[in-house]
């Protein structure tokens, strides 16, 4: 099928082309490195794609048709990704801790014609096809029993090698993902390959990727962030290890083996394997750099990382779904911080590769250096809106600027420092408290390995604060001990009014802490 939408649209380069010219320019090189070291060279997975795009094709799926995968991360699922990309087909990616209610009215929503998925959630996907008459494929990316083939291997058996033609611009659709609302329909992200493709080369060149690296992102495959450093080493040429999800032993044993070089976490992540007894034992000395993002870190939680994995660290944050990486805190201003400028180990930094950024007010005008405001950004990692949402669409994009509702004001020297969500802002007698300063207190103790804050409805202040918090197993910190913290470095009005002790926190498949059930706990 040729290409439409004139000379420049011939010209580009395809997302599903990275995997087909890092075949023939180093066919050998592991392409995906697996917990038991065994591994696929980029020939071996290019082969495999194109397996996968001839028997898509032989049922009848091709550009604009949309496919679903609703599995843990394995190499298939980034093979489905590449198949689709080489089809012009869009990606659908299901967040794997969905209830079947949910999973329907997202299956309802995209209209897939093929769902690819795991063995685990066979039972809960049961009779999906008849309540989905879209669905034409169905297929299983692992095996049901010990011993037998997965009927996804199967699938790639009766395809054939051949190298598929370009059909896909960066006009088209290649991702649809739905973000986790907390009330009403979840929003379809509609992702271009424009998008996708510039969130990879912005993620190369901030996360300082080199050909011929061991990568290991914790971020999961259904997650921007997650699969875009997948794709980045695909199109880049260094070798990703995929686990089905984080694991702080395996992990760790895989930083101990020294086979990794670099590796991304959510900061719930660091802080579970700091906790882990032999973390101190070893020097990492293949280490080069751990990165973090998805929420924010402490400096406190931060200080004990770097002195534990002695590497060079990065801060990334981003509006993932709908726009990607919006700002970098480099390794540079962590070295910065460490020789005297402590106060940066707080910042997120500065606009990241690609991005141009203003803080803003509620009208869209720009605030005084060092207020409160409102980021807002564009760059060509942003979204093309919402599936069926052109309200919701207006609302996040306005004025040609996109705004996800993170908060933050920046300093004399151009670094940025967040002041949590605008949603998330605690209104207590008409003072405006945010969340994020109070954690960043209480995460300066040892003791705290987890940290939450919410605003809690009171008939007199109309709002009071909550902190919810896991402690170390041997701690003996007492509420009296947190509040005298707190009253230590904070106004009166912004102490907690109430402590809430968990064995741990509940978090998503990317590790952010679920703000939103904690606000619908007594």
């Amino acid at each position: 099928m040729p290409v439409t939408g004139g000379l420049g649209a011939t010209m580009q380069v395809s997302l599903g082309e990275s995997i087909t010219n890092t075949a023939r320019n180093t066919p050998d090189r592991p392409s995906f490195l697996y917990a038991d070291g065994t591994t696929h060279s980029f020939a071996q997975t290019n082969a495999r794609v194109n397996r996968l795009v001839s028997v898509l094709r032989g049922h009848g799926i091709g550009p604009g048709d949309r496919v679903a995968v609703f599995a843990l991360d394995s190499h298939g699922y980034v093979e489905i990704v590449l198949a689709a990309a080489k089809l012009g087909a869009t990606y659908v990616p299901l967040n794997y801790r969905l209830t079947r209610s949910e999973v329907d009215v997202l299956l309802a929503r995209s209209q897939p014609v093929a769902l690819f998925y795991d063995t685990r959630y066979a039972e809960l996907l049961e009779g999906v096809a008849e309540n989905q008459p879209a669905l034409r494929l169905l297929v299983r990316i692992d095996a049901s029993d010990p011993g037998r083939v997965a009927e996804y291997e199967e699938l790639l058996a009766s395809g054939v090698e051949d190298e598929p033609p370009v059909v896909a611009t960066d006009a088209d659709l290649i991702g649809l993902a739905f973000t986790s609302g907390t009330t009403g329909l979840p929003k379809g992200v509609l992702q271009s390959q424009r998008q996708i493709k510039a969130i990879v080369n912005a993620q190369i060149v901030e996360y300082r990727m080199r050909p011929g690296e061991v990568r290991y992102t914790a971020a999961p495959a259904f997650h921007i962030s997650g699969i875009c450093q997948l794709l980045a080493g695909v199109m880049h040429g260094f070798t990703s290890l995929v686990m089905p999800q984080f694991d702080a032993r395996a992990t760790l044993d895989q930083l101990v083996a020294d086979e990794l070089t670099a590796v991304f976490l959510v900061p719930t992540m660091i802080s579970t394997m700091l906790q882990l007894p032999d973390v101190h034992d070893h020097d990492y000395a293949r280490l080069e750099l751990m990165y973090y993002g998805a929420s924010s870190m402490s400096p406190a939680l931060l200080r004990r990382a770097m002195d534990t994995f002695d590497c060079d660290f990065l801060n990334a944050f981003g509006a993932g779904t709908e726009a990607g990486l919006q700002a970098v805190l480099r390794p540079e201003d962590h070295r910065r911080a460490l020789a005297g400028e402590p106060a940066l180990l707080g910042s997120i930094g500065k606009p990241s590769y690609g991005v141009s950024m203003r803080l803003v007010d509620g009208d869209m005008n720009d605030v005084p250096q060092g207020q409160v405001g409102e980021i807002a950004t564009r760059s060509d990692m942003v979204f093309d809106g919402y599936l069926d949402m052109p309200e919701e669409t207006a609302r996040a994009t306005r004025d040609g600027w996109f705004r996800a509702g993170d908060m933050a004001y920046v300093d004399d020297n151009g670094y940025l420092y967040l002041n949590g969500r605008s949603k998330d802002m605690i209104v207590r007698g008409g003072e405006n408290i945010y969340p994020f300063e109070i954690e960043a207190v209480l995460s300066e103790l040892p003791d705290v390995v987890q940290v939450a804050v919410v605003g809690v409805e009171d008939e007199h202040w109309g709002e009071i604060v909550r902190a919810w918090v896991v402690l170390r197993p041997e701690s003996d910190l007492s509420e009296a001990a947190l509040r005298a913290h707190c009253a230590a470095r904070l106004a009166r009005y912004k102490v907690p009014a109430e402590f809430r002790f968990e064995p741990e926190l509940p978090v998503n498949a990317s590790g952010k802490i679920l703000k939103r059930e904690l606000r619908t706990r007594a």
